[in-house]
């Protein structure tokens, strides 16, 4: 595909680092209603498993210690995760902002350009009109 047929998401999207395609890639896995139902299924495996073990087989017995300290890491990764992302979020929004005002200002000569050319028209049909009241030919230029 060429440049000029990319649209401006595809070009922002190939300047990406590795970190924030990674952020992406977490934040859109996380933000989904598979991740939620998987999350509560293991923690419901998890519970089971190490409630009705012997307690010499639960390698994390009730209260869940174990379980607790990865939900802690989970949030604090999830939460710098989801900042990271808000970040580029933001900075998409901006550059997407910048790339409207330049087209909106592009746009906006465009439709003066355009305005001038319908006003010079106007002004030669009133001419004609005139001619046409005053009796004259504009075709024989009389």
């Amino acid at each position: 595909m060429t440049d000029a047929h990319r649209t401006w998401h595809e070009k922002q999207k190939q300047t990406l680092t590795k970190g924030e395609r990674a952020a992406d890639f977490m934040r859109n896995g996380m933000g989904s209603w598979p991740f939620v139902g998987g999350f509560i299924g293991f923690m419901m495996v998890w519970a089971a498993v190490n409630t009705w073990a012997l307690a010499s087989n639960a390698w994390d017995p009730y209260p869940y210690i174990l379980l607790n300290l990865f939900l802690s890491m989970l949030a604090g990764l999830q939460g710098a995760i989801l900042l990271i992302a808000a970040k580029r979020q933001d900075a998409i929004a901006g550059a997407m902002a910048k790339n409207d005002y330049e087209t909106n200002v592009a746009a906006k000569k465009e439709i003066e350009l355009l305005m001038s050319i319908n006003q010079q028209q106007l002004q030669i049909l009133r001419e004609l009109q005139g001619l046409k009241v005053s009796g004259l030919d504009p075709r024989q230029g009389r």
